[in-house]
């Protein structure tokens, strides 16, 4: 009687890994296809301006690694390097980031597992809030746009 519960303990587990198993499957697309599913926003009925939609963001620079032959070089590189990083974070909100990875495994074994991020766009309309030193070594900057501007924008541009 035991040998038949655990053989019977042993097909049900089998089955249990079986139906488990029968519900996973790979889901590959691409960012055209996910984005074509999308679906169109309606027309606006009336041309009232829309309420500003205001997007944020902060750019950082540490000055001491900046190049320069003393200090008020440094701290001028590292004001237009945060300004840049703050630019580059604003693209990355409007128009996304792309991240392409690739992880390696050999013999079961974690061997590699790297990825890259990259931002591409047009920004208009953005205005520097703020630029101002972060205790001793950093600096930072302060963007922000208008979103309604920037749908504008890329619509009359079309």
């Amino acid at each position: 009687m035991i040998a038949f519960v655990g053989k019977l303990q042993r097909i049900l587990l089998v089955a249990l890994f079986t139906v488990s198993l029968a519900g996973c499957e790979t889901f590959v697309e691409s960012t055209k296809d996910i984005v074509s599913a999308l679906p169109d926003l309606p027309p606006r009925v009336d041309d009232k301006p829309l309420p500003p939609e205001w997007v944020q963001v902060t750019g950082y620079a540490p000055i001491s690694l900046q190049s320069g032959l003393n200090r008020q070089h440094k701290i001028l590189n590292a004001i237009k390097a945060s300004k840049l990083d703050a630019y580059r974070e604003l693209t990355a909100v409007v128009h996304g980031q792309h991240l392409a990875g690739t992880t390696s495994v050999q013999d079961m074994v974690l061997q590699s597992n790297t990825f890259q991020g990259a931002v591409a766009g047009i920004i208009r309309g953005a205005r520097v809030v703020k630029s101002y030193p972060i205790q001793d070594d950093v600096y930072a900057t302060i963007l922000e746009v208008d979103l309604n501007q920037l749908q504008r924008a890329w619509r009359d541009s079309q």
